[in-house]
C-alpha cells in the first residue's frame, strides 16, 4: 500500500482526544522515549534558573555551618544576666564577659547568647567592685555594659543548621528551579547539579506562501510566526527549541528537511500542511519516513492534527540502527498551532524533564453570552474573564482559528466537551486560567460599542493598575449586558430618532428600575470610509444605492448602525437597495480592514478608523459617544481611576490627536438616573 493511501486510511477519522494522547504516548513507551532523555552536570548560577533535578539534592554542609549572632550585639552567657533587672543591671566587662558581633559573626565557644547592641548601657571605666560609673565614647568597644534584663541561652543567635542541616533532604528530584532554590543550594554547600538535558524539538515551518519576519509582506505572503510561538511554548516548558527555515510546499524538500531534523532533534514539529490539499504534504512525508499513528483528532480547533513516529537517519539514507524520532503535523491556523503545543507537546517535555504536568488553576466562571459547540469535539473555548459585583464571569472571544489576538486578549480557556452542541449564557463553566487570580480583582469589564478610545484608555488604566477586557458587541449589547450584571460600564451612542438625542430613551427601556450614571466621553465624526484617492467617486449615502458600489455595515444593534438605518430613512433609501448591506462587521478597524483589502468599496464609521488603515474619509455626521455605568459598580473603588484618566491631559491630548474626535467634556456627568 502506498504512503499516500496509507494516511488517507486514517485522514478525518477523527479520534477523541484521550485516545489519541494514549496512542502517543504508548508509541513513547514502545520506542524506549518514555522517561528523562538524558541528564547533564551544570554548574550553579543564574543559568541554572529554570532547570529540572534530575537527581534529589542532600545537603553538604549545614546552614548555617556555625552558631551565629543574628544581630549586632555582644556575645554573653545567659546565665551571667539572670539577676539583671530595670532598677539594677548587672554589669558585664568588656571582653572577658562580653564581646562585640557585627550580624553573622561566629559566637565564641563559651558563649550562648547575644544581647543586642540597643540593649546594652556602654561604660567606659569599671569602679572598684566592677561597677561601671562612666558613660562609653564607642558603643562597640565599651570597658564594660550595663545589662537591665535577662537574656536566655541562644537568645538572638542562629544556632548551626537552623536552616538547613548537613545530610538533609534540599530539594527532590523534578523540582524545577526557582531563584531562591539556587541560594538555598549555595547555602548548603552545592557548587554543581544534575539536572534533565533539555530535549531538543525541531520546529518546521512549510509553506510556499510564508515570508519571515521582517520582510515586507506581498498581496497573497503571510509572515511566518507560528514558528515563534512554538519556540517560545517549547522554552517555556524546559525544552530547547530549533527553529528551521522555512520549506515551500514541496514533497521532497519538506521530506529532506524533516530528515535534517531527525539527528539533533528529541522531537519535531511540522508546521502546516497537515490537512488534506493538494499542497498539505505533511502525513505523506511522515508516512514514507516512519509511520502515522493518528491524522484528526476531534478538538476544536486544532483537528487535523497528525502524529507519527519516524524511524531514518539525517540524510534519509538507511541504517542498521534506526533512531525513533516522535513527530508531529501542527496545523496551520495559529490559534490551532498553539493549542496543539499545550495539549500534546507540554506533556511531553513534562515526561521528558522528569517534572509534573502543568497544572493551570481552575476557577467557576458564567457565561456571558450563548455559544454553540460542534457536538463530536472537544471545544476549547477562549474567554476574557472579570469580577462584575460577585460574579465572576467569562466573555467568550472569537473562535477563529486564526485569530492569535484571540489567544492574546484570552485569560483562559473553557473546554465544552464532547457531546455538547452548546451551553447558553449564564453556564457555569470551570475556566483555566492564563493569568493570576488576583489580576481578575483589578480588571474592568465593559462591553458595548467599540470605540479606538478604549484601546488608549487600557494604556492608560495599566498605569493605575487597572486592567482594562473590552468586547465588542455594539450599543445595544452593551445595554443588555449592563441589565445582566455582566459588565462594569458599557459605551453606547444609541440616537433616538424620534428626539435626536443620545442613549437616554434606550437606556429607560433596556435598563428599567437600575440607577444608571451616564458620563459624556467624546464626541465623533461618523462618514464613509473609502478607499485612497476615491476611485468610486462615492460622497454621499446616495452612492449607496449605485451598482457599482458595494457597503460593508456594521451588525445589528450597533449605534453605527441605527445611525445609518435613521438617516437612510429620512432619505427615503430602502436598505434592500444597497449592495453589501446585509455584510456586517464588529468594529470600526474591521469595517475599514474590509474597505482596504477590496472586499468593500464604503462603509459607515468614524475618521480614525479611517486614519488607522490609510483610507479616505468622507464626513457625514456628528454623534455623542457616552459611557453608562450602573451607579451599584461606581461603590468600592474599581472604576476611581477611570475618572482620573478621563481628567488627565496626557490622556485627552493623546485621544484628541485621533482625527474626528471632540473631548471637551469628557468624564462630566451627563445625568444621573433612577431606573
Amino acid at each position: 500500500m502506498s504512503a499516500m493511501s496509507d494516511t488517507s486510511t486514517i485522514y478525518l477519522h477523527d479520534i477523541p482526544l484521550p485516545d489519541a494522547q494514549n496512542r502517543f504516548h504508548q508509541a513513547l513507551k514502545a520506542a524506549g522515549l518514555w522517561q528523562v532523555r538524558g541528564i547533564e552536570q551544570i554548574g550553579l548560577d543564574e543559568n541554572a534558573l529554570g532547570r529540572v533535578l534530575a537527581e534529589p539534592v542532600w545537603a553538604r554542609l549545614s546552614s548555617p555551618h556555625y552558631h551565629a549572632s543574628a544581630m549586632d550585639g555582644f556575645a554573653v552567657r545567659g546565665a551571667s544576666t539572670v539577676e539583671a533587672l530595670p532598677s539594677q543591671p548587672v554589669t558585664l566587662a568588656v571582653p572577658g564577659e562580653a564581646v562585640y558581633l557585627d550580624t553573622g559573626d561566629p559566637l565564641p565557644e563559651w558563649a550562648d547568647a547575644v544581647i543586642p547592641i540597643e540593649d546594652a548601657e556602654p561604660v567606659d571605666q569599671v569602679a572598684p567592685g566592677g561597677l561601671a560609673d562612666q558613660p562609653a565614647r564607642d558603643a562597640r568597644r565599651p570597658a564594660a555594659i550595663h545589662i537591665r534584663a535577662a537574656v536566655t541561652p541562644w537568645s538572638h543567635v542562629r544556632t548551626m543548621g537552623e536552616d538547613i542541616v548537613a545530610t538533609q533532604l534540599v530539594l527532590p528530584a523534578g523540582h524545577v528551579l526557582r531563584p531562591v532554590d539556587l541560594g538555598a543550594l549555595a547555602a548548603c554547600g552545592q557548587d554543581n547539579l544534575r539536572v534533565a538535558r533539555k530535549p531538543r524539538v525541531g520546529i518546521l515551518p512549510t509553506g510556499s506562501e510564508l515570508v519571515p519576519v521582517g520582510v515586507p509582506p506581498k498581496a497573497g505572503d503571510i509572515i511566518e510566526y507560528n514558528s515563534i510561538v512554538l519556540a517560545a511554548q517549547v522554552e517555556s516548558w524546559g525544552g530547547e527549541a530549533v527553529r528551521f527555515p522555512i520549506t515551500p510546499d514541496d514533497f521532497d524538500a519538506i521530506r529532506q528537511q524533516v530528515c535534517k531534523a531527525v539527528e539533533p532533534c528529541d522531537l519535531i514539529l511540522l508546521n502546516a500542511g497537515s490537512s488534506a490539499g493538494s499542497e498539505d504534504f505533511s502525513a505523506r512525508v511522515i508516512a514514507s519516513l516512519g509511520k502515522v499513528l493518528v491524522h484528526g483528532v476531534a478538538v476544536r480547533p486544532g483537528h487535523p492534527v497528525i502524529i507519527g513516529m519516524l524511524d531514518c537517519m539525517k540524510g534519509g539514507e538507511p541504517i542498521q540502527e534506526k533512531k525513533a524520532v516522535p513527530i508531529l503535523g501542527v496545523p496551520g491556523y495559529p490559534v490551532s498551532a498553539a493549542l496543539t503545543g499545550e495539549i500534546f507537546v507540554e506533556q511531553v517535555l513534562a515526561r521528558w524533564l522528569g517534572r509534573a504536568p502543568l497544572a493551570p488553576i481552575e476557577i467557576p466562571a458564567a457565561l456571558t453570552r450563548k455559544v454553540t459547540s460542534p457536538a463530536g469535539d472537544d471545544d476549547y473555548l477562549r474567554v476574557a474573564v472579570g469580577w462584575v459585583g460577585d460574579r465572576l464571569l467569562a466573555a467568550p472571544l472569537s473562535r477563529g482559528a486564526g485569530v492569535i489576538t484571540s489567544l492574546v486578549r484570552a485569560d483562559g480557556l473553557v473546554l465544552i466537551p464532547s457531546g455538547t452542541q452548546g451551553l447558553e449564557a449564564g453556564t457555569q463553566v470551570s475556566v483555566r486560567l492564563y493569568r493570576s487570580p488576583m489580576d481578575l480583582e483589578q480588571t474592568i469589564f465593559t462591553i458595548g460599542s467599540h470605540d479606538l478610545t478604549l484601546d488608549l484608555l487600557a494604556q492608560y488604566l495599566a498605569e493605575h493598575d487597572r486592567r482594562l477586557v473590552s468586547v465588542n458587541t455594539g450599543s445595544l449589547g452593551g445595554l443588555v449586558a449592563l441589565r445582566r450584571e455582566e459588565a462594569h460600564f458599557a459605551g453606547s451612542h444609541l440616537l433616538d430618532p424620534q428626539t435626536g438625542i443620545y442613549n437616554l430613551t434606550s437606556i429607560s427601556q433596556y435598563l428599567p428600575g437600575i440607577p444608571v450614571r451616564v458620563v459624556e466621553w467624546v464626541g465623533r465624526t461618523q462618514g464613509l470610509l473609502i478607499r485612497k484617492g476615491n476611485p468610486r467617486q462615492i460622497t454621499s449615502l446616495q452612492d449607496l444605492v449605485r451598482p457599482d458600489v458595494r457597503f460593508v455595515n456594521r451588525q445589528r444593534g450597533s449605534g453605527t448602525r441605527v445611525l445609518l438605518d435613521y438617516h437612510l430613512g429620512g432619505m427615503g433609501i430602502s436598505p434592500e437597495a444597497i449592495q453589501g448591506y446585509s455584510q456586517e462587521e464588529y468594529t470600526h478597524l474591521a469595517v475599514a480592514a474590509a474597505v482596504q483589502s477590496g472586499r468593500a468599496d464604503c462603509g459607515l464609521g468614524i475618521a480614525a478608523a479611517a486614519k488607522a488603515l490609510d483610507l479616505d474619509f468622507v464626513p457625514l455626521f456628528d454623534e455623542q459617544y457616552h459611557l453608562v455605568i450602573p451607579r451599584r459598580n461606581l461603590v468600592g473603588g474599581l472604576l476611581d481611576p477611570l475618572f482620573k484618566v478621563a481628567q488627565s491631559p496626557a490622556f485627552r491630548k493623546a485621544v484628541s490627536a485621533l482625527p474626528g474626535y471632540d473631548v471637551s467634556a469628557m468624564g462630566q456627568i451627563l445625568v444621573d438616573l433612577e431606573g
